[in-house]
């Protein structure tokens, strides 16, 4: 039996709301529109609350819980201009969870919450961040040791056009 993953759906109290974070602020492209369930090209979907629950449950589906984000599922974007998204989600107000911070292993990241509060990250490409660290300096092998990335990836990045430092 092959068993192949090809969405993750997040459970959303009012469609329209959550279509234009994810589409007008995210830049998210609809592949598929359902209208109370939409899927995105990059692999996830959301689902109107009352009637996924409907179609999950049927009869004993009861009230909806009085909250969906329980600070504990996270959607994972990338983007290589990480300071503008930074810059546009601030304007339109969305509330962040934190600040733009270096992870331990030296990606930019920072999260927001969705209109349901699902946490939602957005962080700089591992390919990004190479490029930062050999602009900075560091040599291959430092840059492996502090992002665990396999050493050819990282030589590959540098070989698209980053000399690589002396």
């Amino acid at each position: 039996m092959t068993v192949k993953f090809l969405s993750a759906v997040v459970f959303v109290r009012d469609i329209q709301v959550s279509r234009a974070f994810y589409e007008n602020l995210l830049g998210q492209k609809v592949s598929l529109d359902h209208g109370v369930n939409v899927g995105y090209e990059a692999g996830f979907a959301l689902w109107q609350n009352i009637h996924a629950r409907e179609i999950i449950f049927g009869a004993e589906a009861g009230p909806a819980p009085a909250s969906l984000g329980q600070r504990n599922f996270e959607l994972y974007f990338e983007t290589e201009d990480l300071d503008l998204a930074l810059e546009q989600l601030t304007q339109a107000g969305v509330q962040f969870v934190h600040p733009l911070f270096e992870q331990p292993w030296g990606q930019r990241v920072f999260r927001i919450y969705d209109p349901d509060g699902h946490i939602v990250e957005l962080g700089e490409p591992m390919s990004a961040l190479i490029v930062r660290f050999l602009a900075d300096g560091m040599s291959v092998e430092q840059i492996v040791a502090k992002t665990s990335m396999p050493i050819e990836i990282v030589r590959q990045v540098a070989e698209a056009g980053i000399a690589l430092p002396k």
